[in-house]
């Protein structure tokens, strides 16, 4: 079935006055059955057991450290946000632990805690647990996701209300908030086990054995490279139960392994399929095949210090109009496109038509960026697929276009966990990654800016392109509709003609399942474990 997603961040938009109201290590992981501890938590469920194989990009079970998408898998149904998305519904926030009114100057956002919801402990939900969660995320540093509390102050007003304020307007903070980094914590079982609200917290290891939130389910067990294992939630009070007693979120880095073992009734769901995979499958299995939103790009530094003399705006646009884009979008399959720029189709100012294939133009760049024939060395992730999209396969053809247009290229895959620091710490200086929003707005994608999260893991400061870092700021702020795609519009048309990043592709998501309801493709969790149950 093809689903057309919704048009994120429009509803966002249309209104300054926002008002929400409540209303394996590897291909051949274990069986669960032999692996996971029933505990005691639980028992009742009555749908037994669900196995979704996906490849892991897992480095936490802290959702203040969460920042990969295999986690928000795992921690959206342990823990709860304040407001989150109603299955692919992502056009407009919906209430979760709390309702919320903004001001007309979108700078002030009340939250009101819903009902008497309790954490998997039995204890109340409050406001100084809202405090405690947001806080510390803003507070730890060295968490990948703090910056989407960057300009954003909590200020307790009573027991059940928490004010939210920025200087400047700021119509995501809704969808932010949605993001399961912001999930909320239970503060004393966290503080007694650590937790702090600045970078001495040491509450990580605690929350990769336990649960200190208020989802459906619970941590039973947690293994960073090979499963994740759920159980309900014995104290869920909130409106959708846990429909199964176990969930097991497996680490199967192949599709094609994903596929034999749906196939082979091993696995009920499989999460990173291919096109061409889905379009043999038979009527015994259902395939969800959707637009994706999640881009890979090419990333060329543009500090000296990491890419020598090819850290110039020039060499990036010689490999810009080198590639043949028609010819890398033949390996995603059906339902892909090509990046039309570092804003993806689905998301308001996306532009039209992306980059075409020019040799001579890129001929023309490349003399001007002093390149004298060196070889350079292109690094990706060769165990985490998105959309079944292999980084092998894409960059070998990426390496043969290059070397045609005259760039010798090497190919340097590693493992996710090995190729993620060096990208986050700004220190690689050719290398092929993806990047899906934190959330649904089109602002998700504003850290490609100079002088944003990640312009600088490319070393492209706000000074390098000072006209591009006010588009950026720009778009952050607009709050009249138009005004505002306009502005999302004009820094992605800035982003494709120039700066440190290459888009290449889009790939569509394909899921297969198998008795299994409930299955559909979310931008942020790429799918709500807590929707899905037993086929009726």
């Amino acid at each position: 079935m093809i689903r057309k997603p919704a048009r994120a961040s429009l509803a966002l938009a249309a209104s300054a006055a926002l008002l929400i109201s409540a209303c394996s290590g590897g291909n051949s992981a274990s069986n669960p059955s032999d692996s996971a501890d029933d505990g005691d938590a639980g028992a009742g469920a009555g749908g037994g057991t669900l196995v979704v194989d996906t490849a892991f990009s897992l480095e936490t079970g802290d959702p203040g450290r969460n920042y990969v998408p295999t986690g928000s898998i795992v921690l959206h149904a342990m823990y709860e946000t304040l407001l989150t998305f109603d299955g692919d519904d992502e056009s407009t926030p919906v209430p979760a632990l709390a309702t919320m009114e903004a001001n007309d100057a979108a700078t002030e956002f009340t939250f009101t805690l819903t009902g008497d919801r309790t954490f998997s402990d039995g204890s109340p939900i409050d406001a100084d647990d809202v405090v405690f969660s947001l806080e510390r995320l803003a507070g730890m540093e060295s968490s990948k996701a703090n910056f989407l509390m960057a300009g954003i102050e909590v200020t307790k007003v009573d027991d059940t209300t928490v004010v939210l304020t920025t200087t400047e307007p700021s119509l995501q903070v809704p969808a932010i908030v949605t993001n399961p980094a912001l999930s909320i914590l239970n503060s004393e079982l966290v503080e007694a086990n650590g937790g702090t609200t600045d970078d001495t917290d040491a509450a990580e290891d605690f929350l990769g054995s336990t649960s200190a939130g208020s989802g459906p389910y619970v941590l039973d067990q947690l293994d960073l490279t090979s499963q994740v294992v759920l159980v309900p939630n014995p104290d869920y009070d909130g409106e959708k139960p846990a429909a199964y007693d176990r969930i097991v979120v497996r680490n199967v880095t192949e599709p094609a392994t994903q596929l034999t073992n749906l196939r082979g009734g091993d696995s009920q769901l499989a999460l990173d399929l291919s096109g061409d995979q889905v379009a043999g499958l038979g009527s015994d299995l259902d395939v969800n095949s959707v637009p994706g939103a999640q881009s890979i790009f090419l990333l060329l530094n543009q500090d000296a210090g990491v890419s020598g003399t090819l850290a110039n705006p020039a060499f990036a646009e010689a490999v810009r109009y080198a590639l043949d884009y028609d010819a890398l979008l033949e390996l995603a399959g059906d339902g892909s496109v090509e990046a039309s720029g570092v804003i993806p189709p689905m998301f308001l100012g996306a532009l039209e038509e992306g980059v075409t294939q020019d040799l001579d133009r890129s001929a023309a760049a490349l003399a001007e960026s002093g390149y004298q024939g060196e070889t350079i060395s292109l690094r990706f992730p060769n165990d985490n697929p998105v959309g079944g999209v292999d980084f092998t396969t894409l960059g070998e053809r990426v390496q043969s276009q290059l070397q045609a247009a005259g760039i010798q290229v090497s190919l340097a895959p590693g493992p996710f966990a090995s190729e993620i620091d060096p990208y986050v710490d700004g220190t690689g200086a050719f290398s092929m990654w993806y990047w899906g929003p934190d959330f649904a707005d089109s602002s998700s994608f504003l850290p490609f800016g100079p002088g944003e999260k990640v312009g600088l893991r490319a070393g492209w400061t706000a000074d390098a392109a000072p006209d591009v870092a006010a588009l950026v700021a720009a778009a952050k702020t607009a709050t009249d509709p138009v005004e505002r795609e306009a502005a999302f519009t004009d820094y992605a048309t800035a982003m494709q003609e120039s700066g440190a990043f290459v888009p290449l592709l889009v790939p569509a998501r394909h899921f297969a399942s198998s008795g299994v309801d409930g299955v559909a493709y979310n931008s942020n969790w790429t799918v709500d474990l807590t929707d899905l149950s037993p086929a009726e």
